[in-house]
């Protein structure tokens, strides 16, 4: 956490001079940066996940603005792994995925070094090795901004996640048995086989795909930082001051609606992309999404819990931002009723704050988005990544994606190397924000934008991380 009155002060006390510093366009040696086993406790008991720790055992990367992404990964997990830099947009070699071939998993005890311009804003890393990321193997990704420098707001960085005693393959293992939704439970437990779950409202059954829920796994906990709402992190800001929200969904099946209680904010970012400004209380955060809000302290003592509720459930995580000598009371772990499901209520009213060059010629790209509970199959334009047809935009063009969601849950569609355009939502054109992710809704259509400017292989996938493991991932080829 960084205020700018925190950051003069500290300037002050080491130079003549109270100014900032010239930032230098590069780093001077490589950020260092660990995949590590670490215990945590949820819920009163200990639990053994993955971690990204960096330079003094801070979780994540903050990198200072004009600096380079200069960073070692060593691999210290004990198990074959590979870093994706989500909201990067790096050589196709350097994008920290296997799949396409360019790049191969760091064996445990090697190292890796990537070297390329980093991109601003809010954005986060994670494994793209098979099931990790349910395991918490992600981290922030923070570029900072000149701008965030002299922003005289204080800094709280929040990753958001949902969380299983259980391995992950026995979580995706009975999905793809054919069982539906199976619940993480506490002791192991889960449901059985081709009985129906209320999942989000809705009853889904082993063969029903009609009706569309929110959640197809149900998990023990939701964390904000590692923690839950019986034990949440206390964030001491100064009364009257203003507080920098990043928040970032790294949840590897669950949407949240944020609620900001009696705060009021101002979401300056999407994805780590500027919009213009737009005031929120409670919008919709998809996986992988993330959301840059400016919140205004009052002036008296207090406690302000910032909330994530899941989707179509009563469950939720959060920080507690404290001013003065308030005490902090108990919150409840769950909501008094069941959050809606997500939906583009926030993203039809984004509009980007410089949006990109996107004249010229365009190729129009259908996507096709399906699949159900049944067989756990989900399928870009019928196929699974196994038999995909690569979509192939001519380099230097526009291409025009148009997503439409046939399935009964929504997807959270992310695009590697590439930051598109949001340019229309049901048929509706408009000039919308700038993205890496965005969410599709059951019998949702979307339509992006982006020009081919970042030659290689790159993923295009389902960000519900069993999805994509089921199915739900092609690649844009171009050179």
């Amino acid at each position: 956490m960084l205020s700018r009155r925190h950051f003069l002060t500290a300037t002050a006390a080491t130079s003549a001079a109270a100014s900032l510093p010239v930032w230098p366009t590069h780093a001077a040696t490589s950020r260092l940066l660990s995949a590590t086993r670490r215990s945590i406790e949820v819920k009163g008991r200990a639990a053994s996940v993955f971690g990204l720790t960096g330079p003094g055992g801070a979780s994540g990367l903050v990198l200072d603005p004009g600096e380079n992404f200069d960073v070692r990964l060593s691999n210290d997990c004990g198990a074959p792994t590979i870093i994706h830099w989500h909201g990067q947009t790096p050589p196709p070699s350097q994008d920290g995925v296997e799949d396409t071939g360019l790049a191969t998993l760091i064996a445990p005890g090697a190292s890796q070094s990537y070297s390329f311009r980093a991109r601003p804003g809010t954005h986060w890393m994670h494994s793209h090795a098979g099931l990790q990321e349910q395991e918490l193997l992600a981290a922030p990704l923070i570029v900072r901004t000149a701008e965030d420098l002299t922003r005289d707001a204080q800094e709280v960085v929040v990753l958001l996640h949902d969380f299983s005693f259980r391995p992950a393959d026995e979580l995706l293992a009975e999905l793809t048995g054919g069982g539906g939704a199976h619940g993480g439970g506490a002791n192991g437990g889960g449901g059985g086989g081709s009985g129906g779950h209320m999942m989000g409202g809705h009853m889904m059954g082993g063969g029903m795909r009609g009706m569309s829920h929110a959640n197809d796994v149900e998990y023990d906990a939701y964390l904000a930082n590692d923690r839950t709402l019986d034990d949440p992190q206390v964030v001491r800001a100064e009364r009257g001051g203003r507080v920098h929200l990043r928040l970032i969904n790294g949840a590897s099946g669950t949407g949240f609606w944020i609620d900001l209680g009696t705060l009021s904010g101002q979401l300056i970012a999407v994805d780590g992309n500027p919009v213009q400004p737009v005031d929120v209380r409670s919008f919709p955060l998809a996986q992988a999404q993330r959301a840059d809000i400016i919140v205004k302290l009052p002036v008296g003592d207090g406690t302000f819990p910032i909330l994530a509720q899941r989707e179509g459930d009563i469950q939720r995580t959060g920080i507690v931002i404290a001013t003065g000598g308030a005490p902090i009371r108990k919150l409840a772990g769950t909501g008094s009723r069941a959050a809606a499901a997500l939906d583009l209520s926030l993203e039809s009213r984004l509009r980007a704050a410089s949006p990109p060059d996107l004249s010229g010629k365009a190729t129009r790209i259908p996507l096709l988005l399906s699949g159900g509970m049944g067989n756990y199959d989900w399928t870009i334009n019928g196929a699974t990544w196994e038999n995909r047809s690569p979509l192939r935009p001519a380099n230097g063009e526009v291409f025009l994606i148009d997503l439409s969601n046939h399935s009964p849950m929504p997807h959270p569609m992310h695009l590697h190397g590439h930051h598109f355009q949001v340019v229309a939502i049901g048929g509706r054109a408009f000039s919308g924000a700038v993205r890496d992710t965005v969410l599709v809704p059951p019998m949702g259509r979307v339509r992006i934008a982006a020009r081919a400017d970042n030659p290689g292989k790159w993923l295009l996938h389902c960000h519900n991380l069993f999805h994509m493991a089921a199915g739900m991932m092609t690649e844009l080829v171009y050179s």
